[in-house]
C-alpha cells in the first residue's frame, strides 16, 4: 500500500510540474528556446501518443517514467527562478478545486432518484 501511495504522490508531482512548465512556456520572461522546449515536453506529457506505446511490456511505461521527468527537470533548470516560482504558484491555483457540499448532495440525490426510477421501471416492465 505504501508503494502505491508513493507512486500516486510522484504522479501528482509530475502532473504539477508539467503544468508549471506549461505556464513557464507562456511567460514572456522565459527564453524563446526554453519556451519551445517546455511546450514540447508538456505536449508529450499530456499527449496520449507515446514514443514507445504503453502496451509494450516494461518499455512502454519506461519512457513516461524517464523522459518526462528528465524533460521537466531540464526545463526547470533552464528557466529563470522568478518565472518558475510564478508558474508553480499559478499551477497550484489551477489544481486546487473548490468544493461545494451542496453540489455534492445534489448530485447524490440525482443519482439516487435515477437509480430509483430505473428500478421502478424495471420492476414494472417485468410485471412484478
Amino acid at each position: 500500500m505504501q508503494m502505491l501511495a508513493k507512486l500516486q504522490e510522484a504522479a501528482g508531482r509530475i502532473k504539477h510540474d508539467t503544468l508549471t512548465i506549461y505556464f513557464a512556456a507562456r511567460d514572456p520572461r522565459t527564453p524563446r528556446a526554453v519556451r519551445l522546449s517546455a511546450l514540447l515536453v508538456a505536449a508529450y506529457a499530456l499527449s496520449p501518443i507515446d514514443l514507445i506505446p504503453d502496451f509494450v511490456p516494461v518499455l512502454g511505461y519506461l519512457d513516461d517514467l524517464i523522459l518526462i521527468p528528465l524533460g521537466v527537470l531540464l526545463i526547470i533548470k533552464l528557466t529563470p527562478d522568478a518565472v518558475i516560482a510564478d508558474s508553480r504558484k499559478r499551477a497550484r491555483q489551477v489544481t486546487v478545486r473548490p468544493t461545494s457540499n451542496a453540489a455534492a448532495i445534489a448530485i447524490v440525490v440525482i443519482w439516487v432518484l435515477c437509480a430509483s426510477g430505473l428500478t421502478y421501471w424495471l420492476l414494472r416492465a417485468s410485471g412484478t
